[in-house]
């Protein structure tokens, strides 16, 4: 049966590493941990005192300070291979994790994954040819030599570079290597973990050349191990499932991704966010879980796509807000229907166009078709409708010569309805909301992509509390703000109730109102 020496990266929460020691080890496991020497020679002791009884553990034999992306990382971690290699002959596969990885699936699932299939896992693309890097620099990373740490001197960097180019010194990659590069996530086998640090010790010119190459746990294990082994018995894909967001930085998993995160083809995953309390424990749970069975969907991705996009706080970066001198002017009054149903919106908007005289407009923000005036090209672009946001409006102010105008938001635009109720002009807001069938959820994720016709209905089924739950977060997070003239109108409420409501939004009459509020099929699917 395959036995796990995972090699942990730390350097902070001394807590929260002796935890994830003591669950990682329970099912017979073992662990070796590098704690950086950044973190301070105390907590180190705390964690190293905390684990002195368990024999599953081991230590590395020197602790060296960590910088991102220079050589330090891939000495750190061989510091710690070599110690799990001499301390645990019983190890089968060779793990590597971070203080904020955690498993996604059972101890026993993990050990049967492995068992069924000879091989390494470890991501390995060409270099050179492949667009595994999107930003940055590229094949600088191994012609120049890198004394100087991008992200502490950055001035040093850039400079050194530029100084090796102008006098020439470009290096050569050793002759007998081809480059590859990956997620530094990799699970070893022992015979590849023995031949490794067996090449370590034999090839000085090989280690010489990383050490001063940039970001070099992309590159090291994953071209040793292509170098090492026969290709057929290299998987070319990582076992932990990590995404990236738009900013470029890893997405962190809270409470309410457990379900999708079981769902996955992986064995673990990264980032967990220090606070998902709740999200640990139902995966420290499940590890130690016996006779599981896992239905994997496979649709983080998209799923993370969908949920990011509405910008959940506390789960991504928000916009800036490029406009913040701008103002649509003190004297006009914005109007905004949010609703998370458009069709509703546009029904509700349709109606009132024809009861008033008040300029509106569909989702303006959201859907790059909508019907707009043509203001000079700004209008084509939703990227430039979004970034230009409150100079955008104003000139619609201005087109429809007028100092009221009723526009619509998605609730996910939150920013969107904060910027326009922090502009001097007055903002009203009509919330409105809906019943959701699971038959419109359904029909939702397939519309936004988050699932398609062939998406099994089991996998489906799973993904809907998650979707209705991002709904509900969206509206709790907008009546949480607590606007001044904000209105809510609900689908269950009587006709005359949402007749008032109506009225007092738009200052209309309570006749006018109920016209609008006896829209056929207003909230019809």
């Amino acid at each position: 049966m395959a036995r796990i020496a995972f090699i942990l990266l730390c350097h902070r929460d001394p807590e929260a590493i002796v935890q994830q020691a003591e669950r990682l080890t329970a099912a017979g496991d073992f662990i070796s941990i590098h704690f950086d020497a950044r973190g301070g020679k105390e907590a180190y002791n705390t964690v190293k005192t905390a684990l002195s009884r368990n024999p599953n553990v081991t230590f590395a034999h020197k602790r060296i300070k960590c910088g991102w992306g220079a050589w330090s990382l891939v000495q750190a971690t061989l510091y710690a291979v070599e110690a799990a290699e001499k301390a645990f002959p019983r190890a089968t596969h060779f793990y590597m994790v971070s203080g904020d990885c955690m498993s996604i699936k059972s101890a026993e699932f993990m050990h049967d994954f492995l068992d069924r299939d000879d091989a390494d896992y470890i991501e390995s693309f060409d270099f050179f040819e492949s667009d595994w890097i999107k930003t940055g620099i590229k094949e600088e990373r191994l012609i120049y030599r890198h004394f100087f740490n991008e992200r502490t001197h950055k001035w040093l960097f850039y400079k050194s570079m530029a100084l090796q180019e102008k006098l020439g010194l470009k290096r050569e990659v050793p002759a007998d290597l081809h480059v590859m590069i990956g997620s530094q996530w990799w699970c070893l086998r022992r015979q590849t973990i023995e031949r490794i640090l067996e090449f370590t010790r034999k090839r000085r010119d090989v280690m010489a050349f990383f050490r001063t190459t940039w970001i070099p746990d992309e590159t090291f294990f994953q071209t040793l191990v292509r170098h090492l082994v026969a290709k057929e018995e290299i998987r070319n894909r990582t076992l932990t499932f990590l995404m990236f967001t738009d900013y470029g930085m890893p997405v962190v998993f809270y409470n309410d991704h457990y379900d999708m995160l079981v769902s996955q083809d992986y064995l673990f995953a990264r980032k967990i966010s220090p606070d998902a309390t709740i999200l640990k424990k139902r995966l420290g749970d499940l590890f130690a879980a016996q006779n599981v069975t896992f239905k994997i969907s496979n649709e983080g991705r998209s799923l993370f796509q969908f949920l990011t996009g509405r910008g959940r706080i506390g789960r991504r970066f928000g916009q800036r807000f490029w406009e913040s001198e701008s103002t649509l002017g003190r004297d006009r009054e914005l109007l905004i229907v949010t609703c998370k149903k458009w069709h509703v919106a546009k029904r509700l908007v349709a109606k009132i166009n024809e009861k008033t005289e008040l300029p509106s407009l569909e989702y303006l923000f959201n859907e790059e078709n909508t019907p707009l005036p043509d203001l000079g090209g700004i209008e084509k672009s939703l990227w430039k409708r979004s970034r230009h946001r409150r100079a955008w409006v104003r000139m619609l102010f201005d087109y429809y010569q007028t100092d009221r105008m009723l526009i619509c938001i998605d609730p996910g635009g939150f920013d969107l309805i904060n910027d326009f109720y922090a502009d001097r002009s007055s903002t009203r807001l009509l919330d409105i909301e809906c019943n959701y069938t699971p038959e419109y959820l359904a029909g939702h994720a397939k519309r936004v992509g988050l699932a398609g016709e062939a998406t099994p209905q089991d996998a489906l089924e799973r993904l809907l509390p998650t979707i209705r739950s991002d709904i509900n977060h969206e509206a709790d997070r907008i009546r949480d703000q607590d606007y001044d003239n904000y209105f809510l109108m609900r689908e269950d409420n009587s006709q005359d109730e949402n007749s008032a409501i109506i009225a007092r939004f738009l200052d209309i009459s309570i006749e006018d109102a109920q016209d609008i509020a006896a829209t056929p099929h207003l909230f019809a699917d």
